[in-house]
Protein backbone atom coordinates (compact mmCIF):
# COMPACT_ATOMS: atom_id res chain seq x y z
CA UNK A 1 0.00 0.00 0.00
CA UNK A 2 1.35 3.54 -0.63
CA UNK A 3 3.44 4.98 2.34
CA UNK A 4 3.27 8.36 1.45
CA UNK A 5 1.76 11.08 -0.82
CA UNK A 6 3.48 10.33 -4.15
CA UNK A 7 3.13 6.74 -3.57
CA UNK A 8 -0.82 7.43 -3.14
CA UNK A 9 -1.34 9.53 -6.30
CA UNK A 10 0.89 7.09 -8.52
CA UNK A 11 -1.37 4.09 -7.32
CA UNK A 12 -4.52 5.69 -7.43
CA UNK A 13 -3.97 6.92 -11.25
CA UNK A 14 -2.38 3.61 -12.42
CA UNK A 15 -5.64 1.85 -10.32
CA UNK A 16 -8.45 4.59 -12.19
CA UNK A 17 -6.69 4.30 -15.68
CA UNK A 18 -6.41 0.99 -15.79
CA UNK A 19 -10.34 0.38 -14.09
CA UNK A 20 -11.57 3.22 -16.71
CA UNK A 21 -9.64 1.28 -19.47
CA UNK A 22 -11.10 -1.85 -18.86
CA UNK A 23 -14.53 -0.63 -17.98
CA UNK A 24 -14.85 1.52 -20.89
CA UNK A 25 -13.84 -1.40 -23.33
CA UNK A 26 -16.14 -3.79 -21.42
CA UNK A 27 -18.95 -1.37 -22.12
CA UNK A 28 -18.05 -0.16 -25.74
CA UNK A 29 -18.03 -4.41 -26.44
CA UNK A 30 -21.10 -4.61 -25.25
CA UNK A 31 -22.89 -2.20 -26.39
CA UNK A 32 -21.23 -3.05 -30.09
CA UNK A 33 -19.79 0.52 -30.32
CA UNK A 34 -16.26 -0.24 -29.82
CA UNK A 35 -13.89 1.61 -31.75
CA UNK A 36 -9.95 2.99 -30.68
CA UNK A 37 -11.26 6.36 -31.30
CA UNK A 38 -14.43 6.10 -28.83
CA UNK A 39 -12.51 4.23 -26.24
CA UNK A 40 -10.14 7.20 -26.18
CA UNK A 41 -12.16 9.97 -26.48
CA UNK A 42 -14.31 8.17 -23.36
CA UNK A 43 -11.10 7.44 -21.39
CA UNK A 44 -9.73 11.31 -20.02
CA UNK A 45 -12.93 12.46 -19.19
CA UNK A 46 -13.98 9.18 -17.49
CA UNK A 47 -10.38 9.25 -15.94
CA UNK A 48 -10.16 12.59 -14.69
CA UNK A 49 -14.07 11.61 -12.98
CA UNK A 50 -13.37 8.53 -11.37
CA UNK A 51 -9.76 9.75 -10.28
CA UNK A 52 -11.90 13.10 -7.97
CA UNK A 53 -14.39 10.27 -7.17
CA UNK A 54 -11.46 7.94 -6.02
CA UNK A 55 -9.68 10.73 -3.99
CA UNK A 56 -12.59 12.75 -2.29
CA UNK A 57 -15.44 10.47 -1.99
CA UNK A 58 -15.73 7.56 -2.50
CA UNK A 59 -12.48 6.15 -1.38
CA UNK A 60 -12.76 8.71 1.97
CA UNK A 61 -15.73 6.41 2.63
CA UNK A 62 -14.73 3.36 1.14
CA UNK A 63 -11.91 3.26 3.69
CA UNK A 64 -13.90 4.48 6.60
CA UNK A 65 -16.64 2.10 6.06
CA UNK A 66 -13.98 -1.04 5.56
CA UNK A 67 -12.50 0.00 9.76
CA UNK A 68 -15.92 -0.05 10.94
CA UNK A 69 -17.09 -3.59 9.50
CA UNK A 70 -16.28 -6.59 11.59
CA UNK A 71 -13.53 -7.75 9.75
CA UNK A 72 -9.74 -8.71 11.31
CA UNK A 73 -7.87 -5.47 10.70
CA UNK A 74 -4.24 -7.09 10.65
CA UNK A 75 -5.05 -9.33 8.09
CA UNK A 76 -3.40 -7.42 4.88
CA UNK A 77 -6.11 -9.78 2.44
CA UNK A 78 -8.91 -9.20 4.80
CA UNK A 79 -8.35 -5.21 4.23
CA UNK A 80 -7.26 -5.32 0.50
CA UNK A 81 -10.16 -7.23 -0.12
CA UNK A 82 -12.58 -5.24 2.03
CA UNK A 83 -11.72 -2.04 0.63
CA UNK A 84 -11.63 -2.90 -3.09
CA UNK A 85 -14.50 -4.30 -2.92
CA UNK A 86 -16.74 -1.50 -1.23
CA UNK A 87 -14.56 1.08 -3.60
CA UNK A 88 -15.90 -1.21 -6.83
CA UNK A 89 -19.38 -1.13 -5.23
CA UNK A 90 -19.24 3.05 -4.83
CA UNK A 91 -17.38 3.84 -8.17
CA UNK A 92 -20.15 1.68 -10.31
CA UNK A 93 -22.53 3.66 -8.31
CA UNK A 94 -21.37 6.48 -9.53
CA UNK A 95 -19.27 5.93 -12.83
CA UNK A 96 -22.69 3.65 -14.30
CA UNK A 97 -24.67 7.38 -13.85
CA UNK A 98 -21.27 9.57 -15.58
CA UNK A 99 -21.48 6.49 -18.34
CA UNK A 100 -25.11 6.50 -19.02
CA UNK A 101 -25.20 10.76 -18.88
CA UNK A 102 -22.05 10.48 -21.35
CA UNK A 103 -23.65 8.31 -23.80
CA UNK A 104 -26.73 10.37 -24.57
CA UNK A 105 -29.22 7.33 -23.17
CA UNK A 106 -31.79 10.15 -22.55
CA UNK A 107 -34.28 8.64 -24.98
CA UNK A 108 -34.93 5.34 -22.35
CA UNK A 109 -36.20 5.61 -18.85
CA UNK A 110 -32.93 6.83 -17.11
CA UNK A 111 -33.79 4.75 -13.42
CA UNK A 112 -33.97 1.60 -16.01
CA UNK A 113 -31.05 2.14 -17.70
CA UNK A 114 -29.03 2.97 -14.91
CA UNK A 115 -30.06 -0.17 -12.96
CA UNK A 116 -28.78 -2.23 -15.65
CA UNK A 117 -25.82 -0.90 -16.33
CA UNK A 118 -24.97 -0.66 -12.52
CA UNK A 119 -25.94 -4.25 -13.04
CA UNK A 120 -23.54 -5.16 -16.05
CA UNK A 121 -20.88 -2.78 -14.88
CA UNK A 122 -20.68 -5.35 -10.87
CA UNK A 123 -20.42 -7.87 -13.11
CA UNK A 124 -17.32 -6.93 -14.59
CA UNK A 125 -15.79 -4.70 -12.44
CA UNK A 126 -15.45 -6.78 -9.46
CA UNK A 127 -13.43 -9.51 -10.77
CA UNK A 128 -11.54 -7.29 -13.09
CA UNK A 129 -10.26 -5.43 -9.63
CA UNK A 130 -9.92 -7.81 -7.47
CA UNK A 131 -8.40 -10.61 -10.59
CA UNK A 132 -6.09 -7.97 -12.56
CA UNK A 133 -6.29 -4.40 -11.68
CA UNK A 134 -5.64 -4.52 -8.21
CA UNK A 135 -2.80 -6.95 -8.19
CA UNK A 136 -1.16 -5.13 -11.06
CA UNK A 137 -1.35 -1.95 -9.49
CA UNK A 138 0.49 -3.79 -5.92
CA UNK A 139 2.51 -5.05 -7.89
CA UNK A 140 4.06 -1.93 -9.96
CA UNK A 141 3.48 0.48 -6.05
CA UNK A 142 5.78 -2.79 -4.73
CA UNK A 143 8.70 -2.33 -7.46
CA UNK A 144 8.21 1.38 -7.06
CA UNK A 145 8.89 1.34 -3.54
CA UNK A 146 12.05 -1.06 -3.63
CA UNK A 147 13.57 1.40 -6.27
CA UNK A 148 12.60 4.01 -4.05
CA UNK A 149 14.75 2.38 -0.87
CA UNK A 150 17.69 1.35 -3.45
Amino acid sequence: MPTNKKEGIIFTSLMCFCMVFGMSLYNLVIHNQFTWTALLLGLIPGFVVAFILDVFIVGVIAKKLAFKLPINKDSKLQLILTISSLMVLGMVTCMSLFGILMGGSGSEDLLSAYLTAWKMNVIAALPLQLLLVGPFSRKILSIIQVKNLA
